[in-house]
């Protein structure tokens, strides 16, 4: 299954001013489209290629000498999901059963926000911050990833991301990552993508 580079689910300037048409085009055109072409390179002859997306981050985590590839498609995994987990005119209010949920797993919104954000500043270096659901108790907890690497390949049920290299946010908030990823959580969530991942 060759990778293809999905088309962003609105404008470039809809997401402004919270994500500038700028930094979209960068990030999706240049550095999304980058780890599509380079993991098509390295896919060929890999024995992988009839794999689905998920199996092949699975397969190339499991596999350590085919790192180069895991890093590809696991950032092509993880992109298809950051922009569909963002909206224009995002944040507000979580749907129900998620919002019950959240308030049960982390005491408040106000928390989870604080534990999200605490999980993207956390990080150190290039990577991401997620809302997870643990496979076997159903908690919802917040963790961080290095680079490439997401909860997949630990097993755990993805509901929501942010990038938090620094390709994500440095033309919009310069070093202020904590100010990105309150603008994320406030003003870009997709929240009933979360709740249908959730569901």
């Amino acid at each position: 299954m060759a990778l293809e580079l999905p088309a962003l689910p609105y404008a470039y300037d809809a997401l402004a001013p919270y994500m500038s048409a700028e930094t979209l085009e960068f990030h999706h055109d240049k550095h999304h489209n980058a780890y599509v072409q380079t993991g098509n390179k390295l896919l060929e002859g890999s024995g992988l290629e009839g794999k689905s997306l998920e199996e092949l981050v699975l397969a190339t985590y499991a596999d350590k000498s085919k790192g180069k590839l895991f890093n590809q498609v696991g950032q092509h995994w993880n992109h298809i999901e950051f922009w569909k987990m963002m909206k224009p005119n995002g944040g507000g209010n979580i749907p129900g059963e998620l919002e019950k949920k959240i308030i049960e797993d982390f005491g408040s919104i106000e928390k989870f926000k604080e534990d999200f954000t605490a999980a993207g500043v956390g990080q150190f270096g290039s990577g991401w911050a997620w809302l997870v659901q643990d496979k076997d108790s159903g908690k919802l907890t917040t963790t961080n990833s290095p680079n490439a690497e997401n909860p997949l390949v630990t097993g755990h049920k993805v509901l929501l991301g942010c990038d938090v290299w620094e390709h994500s946010y440095y033309i919009d908030y310069r070093n202020k990552r904590p100010d990105y990823l309150k603008a994320f959580l406030d003003n870009l969530v997709n929240w009933e993508y979360v709740a249908e991942r959730f569901a």
